[in-house]
């Protein structure tokens, strides 16, 4: 990597341009490239890596540069998180920097407040250390430093497991099989899978191990009725259909259209042809009430803070106030109230995020739980043994990376009794 001041200067921008929180940084960072389409793919590579080291470690480089103006913080990053020397930086730093850099170096985290350590905001490293003590909280927070690994998910409605690391491994990208998913394999590194023949082919899915496993949480069975209610662009949905073998009728079903759009050709790609998309209008759309108690299995992945996936969005924990999280929390149960209905007697329903919070994972299902007695729990870990899937994480599922090596999901399963 031949590091030039104009590249230090693009990157530079490129970082002012997402300390503004104006939007995701994975978008943000995309329409950077696009209007700077001169840049090629090794500058963006750095860039990309640079910025988002800026991310993960605002608050500790912040501390370290005494500042937290883009180009001091970039400038920290170099030398604490990329490893840069000051000799490196000669010729592509102002004069005035190199004190930065001397400072940079020099700091030590000891000492400071563990929520700098933490490299995260004060309110949400008290609520993590009140949820999970000071030394989980750590591991936790330690672990969402480090990038997430490429984990894929097997279409096994079209090929198998084995065969897909053996050809994958032929093609110069070894992967493992993941501990937990029987359909999760796990890449080094960051290859361009999506031009690959297996991706191009709906043989294989981008999908994080932890959300592979909703899907069997959820075990929808061969000709059933299902819905995913908060859909997305259909990832969660794909391996659902891909357990019915793309029988039955499964509905996708979210209130964002353009969101909804980005499934049709993911799923004609995967060879899916039983998911009817449908855009909500609210809580009590009127094809929502036609369509209650007729649910085999109804899958809730509320709309949340995205903690737990800050190994991949770290700006996610910058941009979110616990105001934010409070407004969250009431569309939460909300929207699990609605989704309840669709449940027949007999059906399953889960609700799950990708949140670290009690205020989004355990009080609405225990709120739910409540107010719904026609509704009783069901053990997670007995359910996924029943898919032979050995994870013992009690009543509900609790993912965190530091011990299962996933995104950090909950979720909470009931069977509706009348």
């Amino acid at each position: 990597m031949n590091l030039t001041r104009p590249l230090l200067g693009q990157a530079s921008a490129a970082l002012a341009q997402l300390l503004d929180f104006s939007g995701p940084a994975d978008e943000v960072l995309s329409r950077f490239f696009r209007e700077h389409r001169s840049l090629g793919r090794q500058d963006r590579a750095f860039i990309a890596e640079s910025v988002f080291a800026v991310l993960r470690r605002k608050r500790s480089l912040g501390a370290a540069s005494g500042s937290q103006e883009p180009r001091a913080l970039l400038v920290a990053a170099l030398v604490r998180v990329l490893g840069f020397s000051g000799r490196s930086l000669e010729g592509l730093l102002k004069p005035d920097e190199f004190a930065l850099v001397s400072k940079a170096k020099a700091f030590r985290l000891e000492g400071q407040p563990p929520a700098v350590r933490a490299d995260l905001p004060d309110w949400l490293w008290a609520r993590l250390a009140a949820e999970h003590g000071d030394d989980e909280a750590t591991r936790i927070a330690q672990a969402m430093l480090n990038p997430a690994p490429l984990d894929l998910r097997v279409n096994l409605a079209r090929t198998g497991r084995d065969e897909m690391v053996a050809r994958l491994a032929a093609d110069g990208l070894p992967g493992e099989p993941t501990p937990y998913s029987p359909a999760g394999i796990r890449l080094p590194g960051k290859p361009a899978i999506n031009r690959h023949p297996a991706f191009l082919e709906g043989l294989v899915e981008v999908q994080d191990e932890g959300s592979q496993l909703l899907a069997w949480l959820l075990a929808p069975r061969r000709g059933e009725m299902v819905a995913d209610y908060c859909a997305g662009a259909g990832g969660k949905t794909l391996a659902i259909a891909m357990l019915m073998r793309g029988s039955g009728r499964l509905y996708a079903m979210d209130i964002s259209g353009r969101r909804l759009a980005a499934l049709a050709p993911r799923a004609a790609r995967a060879g899916v042809t039983s998911i009817h998309p449908v855009t909500l209008s609210g809580d009590n759309d009127p094809r929502v009430k036609r369509l209650a108690g007729k649910m085999d299995r109804v899958l809730v992945d509320a709309p949340c803070s995205g903690f737990g996936t800050l190994r991949r969005n770290p700006d996610l924990k910058w941009r979110h106030t616990p105001a934010a999280v409070e407004e969250l929390a009431q569309k939460q149960a909300r929207i699990l109230k609605a989704a309840a209905r669709l449940v027949k007697p007999g059906g399953r329903l889960v609700y799950a995020t990708c949140s670290l919070l009690q205020q989004e994972n355990d009080a609405i299902a225990d709120s739910f739980s409540a107010a719904s007695p026609e509704f009783a729990p069901l053990s997670c870990a007995d359910l996924l043994r029943g898919q032979r899937i050995t994870l013992e994480s009690g009543d509900r599922l609790r993912l965190l990376p530091h011990r299962h090596g996933t995104d950090g999901f909950f979720a909470a399963a009931f069977e509706r009794r009348g």
